[in-house]
Order: C-alpha cells, then sequence, then structure tokens
C-alpha cells in the first residue's frame, strides 16, 4: 500500500520519490522521515533501479523539517529529542551515500532541511519559480543536521552567509553558488528532469556508484602519493571489471553495452 505521505513511482530504471505533503508543504514529519529513508533503502538495494529523482507534489518542495514535532520535541525528554534528530540525519545520509545516481526536481520554494535535501543529491534541477532559504536561526535554531551536505554543495564562505542571515535566494542566485546546477521554465522542469535521469540511464550502473564513491574520497584526502595511487587502483580495478570490459568492446564494436536496450534514443533506456 502507498504511504500518504511518500509515493514512489517507477519508469524502467528511474524511480521518483515524490514527498506528498503539499498540505503543509511537504515538511517532514517523523513518519515521513521514516518512511522516505525506508523508501531510499530499498531503492538503493534493487539492482533494477539505475536513478533515484527527488520530487515533490504541489507548489512548494519542501519546508524542512515540520515545525510541529519540532516544537514536540523541544519539550521532550532529551534521549527522545536527540532519537528524533537521529532518524533525520540519518535520512539524509542514506540520501547523500546512495548508490544510484540521484537528481532533485525542485518546483518551489526549499526551505531550511528542503536545502538541505537539495544539497544531498548529485544533481539539482530547479523552476524559476523555486526559492531557497536557511530559515533556523531566525526560529532560534540551527541547520546542523544539513550544514556539512550545504559546505559541501555551497563552499565555506556562502554557506556561512546563509546559515547566519536565513536571507532568500531565487534559483538563478542558488544556482551561481553551486547549489542548483541548472534552472528551467516552471513548466519545463519535468521535462528537464526526465532528459537528466536519461542521461544518467545510460552510464554503466558500477560505474555510477564508482564516481560517487571516488568523488568523496578524493574531497577527503590531499593530493598526495597516497591518492594519486588510489586513483590508479581505481581504474585498474573497474578496467578489469566484466561490466567495463564488455562497455568497452561495445563501443569498438559499434554497439550498444549490455545495460541498454536497442533502439534507445538519446535520453537512454535501461535494460531491466
Amino acid at each position: 500500500m502507498q504511504s500518504e505521505c511518500v509515493r514512489l513511482e517507477r519508469s524502467s530504471c528511474i524511480a521518483t520519490v515524490v514527498l506528498a505533503r503539499p498540505e503543509v508543504r511537504n515538511a517532514l514529519n517523523e513518519v515521513a522521515v521514516k518512511e522516505l529513508t525506508r523508501r531510499l533503502g530499498e531503492l538503493d538495494a534493487d539492482p533494477s533501479v539505475r536513478v533515484v529523482v527527488l520530487a515533490s507534489e504541489g507548489s512548494s518542495f519542501s519546508a524542512g523539517a515540520d515545525l510541529r514535532a519540532m516544537h514536540r520535541m523541544g519539550v521532550a525528554q532529551h534521549e527522545q529529542n536527540l532519537a528524533d534528530t537521529r532518524r533525520f540525519v540519518e535520512m539524509l545520509h542514506i540520501l547523500s551515500s546512495l548508490s544510484k545516481a540521484t537528481v532533485a526536481s525542485v518546483q518551489g520554494p526549499a526551505i531550511a532541511g528542503g536545502v538541505g535535501l537539495v544539497a544531498c543529491c548529485d544533481i539539482a534541477l530547479a523552476s524559476e519559480r523555486a526559492f531557497f532559504r536557511l530559515s533556523e536561526v531566525r526560529l532560534g535554531l540551527v541547520p546542523a543536521m544539513v550544514g556539512p551536505y550545504l559546505i559541501e554543495a555551497l563552499g565555506a564562505r556562502i554557506a556561512r552567509r546563509l546559515m547566519l542571515t536565513g536571507e532568500r535566494f531565487d534559483a538563478r542566485q542558488a544556482a551561481d553558488w553551486g547549489l542548483i546546477h541548472e534552472v528551467h521554465p516552471h513548466d519545463e522542469l519535468p521535462e528537464a528532469t526526465i532528459a537528466v535521469a536519461g542521461q544518467l540511464s545510460r552510464g554503466a550502473p558500477g560505474a555510477l556508484c564508482c564516481c560517487k564513491r571516488l568523488v568523496r574520497e578524493i574531497v577527503n584526502s590531499p593530493l598526495d602519493r597516497k591518492l594519486r595511487e588510489r586513483t590508479a587502483e581505481v581504474l585498474a580495478e573497474r578496467r578489469a571489471s566484466l561490466e567495463a570490459r564488455s562497455g568497452v568492446q561495445a563501443f569498438l564494436h559499434k554497439s550498444r553495452p549490455p545495460w541498454t536496450v536497442p533502439g534507445a534514443g538519446e535520453e537512454g533506456q535501461c535494460k531491466q
């Protein structure tokens, strides 16, 4: 049975996870966090899924954590309060470290933790109607749980400004700062999202996962002999993989690699 707060849609190897609480601007309460975590975990373990799109119903992408739930946790016992924040932290970690390529399709405002969801995805597209705000300090809160992902996406200097001011910034500014990769007219965002997901689906599944891990390793390591050796090892291991050998052979023979199907257009199709 489909959840009322998180809906899953499938099209070939592309899975779309839809936040479906438009009446509260897709704010994430405890139930929604658990359901989103469960959905992401299932998709991560599903070999037929190549790309995961994160989208939302209604006019807002996400208002972040549900403030009613936040208020309840503020007067709860410390252990209960901490358990609640840990659940949100775990959900963000799963989204950020997913073995599949991820795309955020931001059709409207993303506030507080909603900005964190965007920062956790590999690629982020936004409607020109979207805007963003890290509003926590204006409520006496701090964007602690999303902080690592904001700094990774924006850099420490810009992230610090936005975390301190709580200012609103539009999709174009978000693109200039690196939070968003592409901005589209509102009515064209769904088509643009499908196009990017299709491009991702043309990549070999193992190679996509390896790329994500490699970026994380490089970012967190100095450019020393150890890192140089690691990059050599990664390519040597991947080059020897069945996936890579079949992909290179397909290229040399001017045929399609085995993870696609005959007749796929430029948008790509996935072999199930």
